[in-house]
Formats: C-alpha cells, sequence, structure tokens
C-alpha cells in the first residue's frame, strides 16, 4: 500500500498528493511515469511524475477529475493509501543522459498546458539545477487555472503565463507567445519541450517547425496498461507504429501523427462521460 502524505487541491478540479513510495522515488527521472490504483478492481491510470524526493522516499503526482476513477482518486485524504504505484515506467528525457558540458550550451523552452505543467516541472527544475538556461510558457483559460506558478518560477530562467482570456500574463495562445519571444524578442532557443493537451502539442509543433526549432512532445495520455501489452497507447510516429508506454512518453513532435492520436484519445469518450454520471449519481444504500 502506498500511503498519501499531502494532499492540496491546485484548483477545484485538479488535485496534487505526495505519496510515500521509496523504491519508486529512488528510481525515477524527469519524463517518466506511474500507472496508479486506488484499490485491486480499480482502474490503471497514467500518471506523470510531478516530483519526486528521493530523501524522503516521495513522489508527487497531479490528478485532473475527468473521469469516475480521477474523482475517486481525488475523494481519498491524507493516510489513505493506493493500492499500487507502479513505475517508473518510460524512458527519461533526452536530456538526462547527455553530457553536461554538452547540455549547458542549448536553451530550453517548456511550453506548457493546463495540467500539463505538473510534469514540465521536473524537467525544467532539473536542467535549472545543473545550470542549463531553461524558459517556461505555462498556458490556461483562465487566471484561476494557472497551476505551479511559484514552483515554475524557482525551476526556471523566465516564465511566461499566459490565459486565454487575458485575465492573466500574455492575452492568447501558448503558441502565440512562443512566436513573439523568438521573432520580437530574439530569443534564441535550441529546443523546445511541449507537455498539454494534445491539441497544444499539435500546433506548438506546428509553430516550432515555422521557427526551425526542435520540438519534444509527450504522449502520456495515450496509456493504460505501462507495459506495452494492451496496445492501446499505439501512435504514428515517422510513419512508424510505436508504443507511447515503452518507447516514450517522449517523442520528436515533428513525427507525430497527432490527428490519429487525438482520434484514439477520443474512442471512449462516450463511456467515460457515462461512468462519470454513474459515479455523480451513486448514492450509497449503507448509510
Amino acid at each position: 500500500m502506498y500511503k498519501i502524505i499531502e494532499k492540496d487541491f491546485l484548483t477545484p478540479t485538479i488535485c496534487r498528493m505526495k505519496v510515500a513510495a521509496p523504491r519508486v522515488a529512488s528510481a525515477a527521472l524527469p519524463g517518466q511515469f506511474l500507472i496508479v490504483r486506488t484499490d485491486e478492481k480499480g482502474e490503471r491510470i497514467p500518471l506523470t511524475i510531478s516530483d519526486y524526493d528521493t530523501d524522503a522516499g516521495t513522489v508527487t503526482i497531479v490528478i485532473q477529475a475527468i473521469g469516475a476513477s480521477t474523482m475517486q482518486m481525488c475523494e481519498m485524504a491524507v493516510g489513505d493509501a493506493f493500492a499500487d504505484v507502479v513505475g517508473p515506467l518510460g524512458v527519461p528525457s533526452d536530456f538526462t543522459e547527455m553530457l553536461l558540458n554538452d547540455l549547458r550550451k542549448k536553451k530550453y523552452v517548456f511550453i506548457a498546458g493546463g495540467v500539463g505543467t505538473a510534469p514540465v516541472y521536473p524537467q525544467a527544475k532539473w536542467l535549472h539545477e545543473r545550470g542549463v538556461a531553461v524558459d517556461v510558457i505555462v498556458g490556461a483559460k483562465t487566471a484561476d487555472l494557472i497551476i505551479y506558478e511559484k514552483e515554475m518560477s524557482s525551476a526556471c530562467d523566465n516564465l511566461y503565463i499566459c490565459t486565454d482570456d487575458g485575465s492573466r500574463g500574455f492575452h492568447g495562445l501558448v503558441t502565440a507567445r512562443l512566436e513573439q519571444l523568438v521573432n520580437e524578442e530574439h530569443k534564441d532557443y535550441d529546443q523546445a519541450v511541449a507537455i498539454g493537451p494534445m491539441i497544444m502539442m499539435k500546433f506548438a509543433t506546428l509553430s516550432a517547425k515555422k521557427l526551425g526549432l526542435p520540438i519534444t512532445v509527450s504522449l502520456n495520455t495515450l496509456m493504460i496498461d505501462g507495459t506495452g501489452m494492451c496496445g492501446g497507447c499505439r501512435v504514428t510516429v515517422g510513419g512508424r507504429t510505436r508504443f507511447a508506454c515503452v518507447e516514450g512518453p517522449e517523442f520528436n513532435g515533428y513525427e507525430v501523427d497527432f490527428d490519429e492520436a487525438m482520434r484514439r484519445q477520443g474512442m471512449y469518450r462516450p463511456q467515460e462521460q457515462a461512468s462519470r454520471e454513474a459515479f455523480e449519481n451513486h448514492k450509497c444504500r449503507l448509510d
């Protein structure tokens, strides 16, 4: 059992939990993910590692309450425990294997959308702690939905906030801010990384390509079992079928077939909606 040590809500529907998992924490690296189950009958939920502390033996996860399983997770309290926390899974971010001297010659820009801001944090933090130049663009619909602002500001050189409605920071999309930084403010980046909604990563890739900027994207939302056995995470990358859970979750954005990935992501939306409604309308007959 994996006990919840700390819990807080970042927004009304997004909660953060620090979980005791010493073996996972000791092996975790930026870019990897976990498979989490609430109980022995629970759904397998893929969650990117949002932080880890090897000394304390904890990992941090961020959960957005969308379906029945994630809503159930967000209702768990400090002292409760998950039945399973499996990981770290997936291939760590490419930069974790680069020579430090080579890495320090590069300038990174991270593009984070919504709850995707959480998995950007450990990557930016890892680079920043090693003296690598890092800028982060964080986007949300409104100011109330911005998460990890305080944490991110200490993990990068420059933090740029964007909101769709203009309630905070730059009024517009993260892609527009990226293009403005490069074209108007003459930022000279060597590598971009985008994590967030699939549609955001698609257009971030299009913007990066227009700017001649290499970009990495994370396809962690496609995964189910995390071992490559079910095939639910299949995605076309560079004209080949790849498995996001064992060969990713990070891929070259230029090569990802985003339209196919979005269709796959939406295949079970009716079932997810029905499950959510059943969970919301459930009344315990034991009370």
